[in-house]
């Protein structure tokens, strides 16, 4: 009953931001945002270090984000709470605990352990304790299974990891699938299109397990022109990053020939063409900015999938991103370590897709004036 409330209550609070007012919106936002540069510099540098790198940043926020973002950045950071919250009562109401092994462990023992782990038995008083750590000490906790050792520090090395792989291969997608949707969309229905959307078919058909295991067989087992497996320069990169780029690359130029179809038949085209433009300058002036704007409303899905889908091709690879402590972390119910690995994603999905939505409203005027 109390998680059904709280659960409410989250959904709600994030439901009111839409009608917060402006003034109140914009305090929030330099609050929250400032709060968020305290947590992460506090544990280290302390507080004065922490006052001193949150200041500005809340000062900046005031004076200098427009509404439109102050307003998302509110709406983020209660997502990101309401997402920790779920993940908690998931955790808690999958069958068994970190406590409970092979031996079965007694009452006291497991009452024990955790008290000494920070962990109740009930989700809600779990989360409560959870973000107190976080809010004022900046602390992911400690790992309960990998005993001595933090949150912190199993993740943060792992973390610049999949944040190559996961950011390369979205460029990959979003350059592949827009060189390809475009390069369609300019001729519609001739070879050139068909053989595009033939390449986008199968990439959408395949998963990536499927996907990365042609790629290891035929270019790691075969021609030995890449590594089968680890981590070490760019050669271990290519084979994952293409891995999880082509099937959103093949979203990508699906969306990219339609919107291309479209532009080419709008009016300002027509005029382009006839002031004496060529056709190359009339695609990349005029028709470009048009046409990429389905697919930038479709990155911030993609990058979610990309990113989530490195779970996978992680272990697939043997790559040591956050991957591996997030699969391992779930399967042994280490509780600190699945909150600290979701909430090191949802932040930067949450942060990608504001950033979709800024460039989004800078190609499409029609968004900057609704704002």
């Amino acid at each position: 009953m109390v998680e059904a409330l709280l659960l409410l209550g989250f959904l709600a609070l994030i439901a009111s931001t839409l009608w917060w007012p402006r003034p109140f919106v914009r305090l929030m936002s330099a609050l929250l945002l400032g709060g968020i540069v305290l947590m992460f510099v506090l544990p280290g540098r302390g507080l004065v270090s922490g006052l001193l790198a949150s200041v500005p940043v809340a000062l900046v926020a005031w004076f200098l984000l427009p509404p439109r973002v102050h307003r998302r950045v509110c709406f983020m950071v209660l997502t990101l709470g309401l997402l920790v919250y779920v993940t908690t009562l998931l955790m808690f109401l999958a069958p068994g605990n970190p406590f409970r092994q092979e031996k079965q462990a007694n009452e006291q023992v497991e009452a024990a352990l955790r008290e000494k782990y920070g962990v109740p038995p009930n989700a809600t008083a779990f989360f409560g304790i959870y973000m107190q750590k976080l809010l004022t000490e900046g602390s992911l906790g400690p790992s309960i299974k990998n005993q001595g050792r933090t949150v912190a520090e199993l993740i943060l090395p792992a973390f610049p990891v999949s944040l190559a792989l996961g950011m390369t291969a979205l460029v990959i997608a979003a350059a592949l699938g827009l060189f390809l949707g475009v390069r369609a969309g300019l001729k519609p229905n001739s070879l050139s299109d068909q053989g595009s959307m033939a390449l986008a078919m199968v990439g959408i058909s395949l998963p990536n397990f499927v996907i990365g295991a042609l790629f290891v067989s035929v270019f790691a087992l075969q021609l030995g022109w890449l590594p089968v497996a680890g981590w070490g320069g760019y050669r271990h990169l290519l084979l994952p990053a293409l891995t999880l780029a082509l099937p959103y690359a093949a979203y990508i130029a699906r969306l990219a020939r339609g919107g291309t179809i479209e532009v080419m038949q709008q009016d300002f085209i027509r005029t382009a063409r006839s002031k004496g433009l060529s056709e190359r300058a009339v695609v990349l002036k005029h028709a470009l900015k048009g046409a990429i704007l389905p697919v930038v409303s479709f990155l911030g899905p993609a990058a979610a999938g990309i990113f989530t889908g490195s779970f996978v091709v992680e272990n697939l690879f043997g790559i040591p991103g956050m991957g591996q402590w997030f699969v391992k972390s779930a399967i042994n119910r280490d509780y600190s370590v699945v909150l600290g690995a979701a909430l090191i994603y949802c932040s930067i999905l949450t942060v990608f897709n504001l950033l979709v939505d800024m460039a989004y409203a800078w190609l499409d005027p029609r968004i900057r004036e609704e704002a």
